[in-house]
């Protein structure tokens, strides 16, 4: 009885509301292995390129929101980690910067290192994090107080740290110069 636009608006929506509940327990399943000891690292020399592509691409629709910026350097060597959770991290770090973020604002991706550390950020121009919670947006549920609504469980950041951890790196905010905000990834060069 419903004409054609309205049921297409009705499926879209429940497919939405299905991957956020996908992502949901999928979070909740991750948190639980992080925390039991139960992840397992399958580590192989990864091209940071193809981890950053995949990352964007499982963000799908959710990316079309800013503009994405990705700058690896050109002879940029192989990492040795767990693809599929690094890729999981880019996109828990992306998403993030994408919700506190204007639409339209520009996302950057950035790869570079030193000696011993391969070194990925994620910046925005959002409206920061203030200097208080920098230490504490990582742990498990917690969630910036903000007057705006926006969605989430404050499961992604914790995750990401998890993983980060487990590959034996480490993962920081910082509030970035002139607005928004940068999260870091170092992993360790070799393991």
């Amino acid at each position: 009885q419903i004409d054609e636009p309205t049921r297409n608006t009705l499926i879209e929506n429940a497919r939405g509301e299905a991957d956020r509940l996908n992502r949901l327990v999928g979070n909740l399943l991750n948190m639980t292995r992080i925390e039991s000891g139960a992840i397992k690292l399958r580590l192989e020399p990864c091209d940071v390129q193809d981890l950053i592509g995949t990352a964007i691409e499982q963000l799908g629709k959710r990316a079309e929101k800013n503009q994405i910026k990705v700058d690896v350097p050109v002879n940029y060597p192989l990492v040795s980690m767990d693809f599929t959770l690094m890729a999981q991290v880019i996109v828990n770090l992306s998403e993030n910067a994408m919700k506190y973020s204007p639409e339209e604002s520009l996302i950057e991706i950035v790869a570079s290192m030193d000696d011993s550390k391969a070194r990925l950020q994620i910046l925005d121009r959002g409206v920061g994090i203030p200097s208080d919670d920098l230490s504490r947006v990582f742990d498990k549920f917690y969630r910036v107080q903000r007057p705006e609504s926006v969605s989430g469980t404050g499961l992604g950041l914790s995750i990401s740290k998890g993983i980060v951890e487990a590959h034996g790196g480490e993962v920081r905010a910082m509030n970035r110069e002139g607005g928004g905000t940068i999260l870091e990834v170092e992993l360790p060069l070799s393991l």
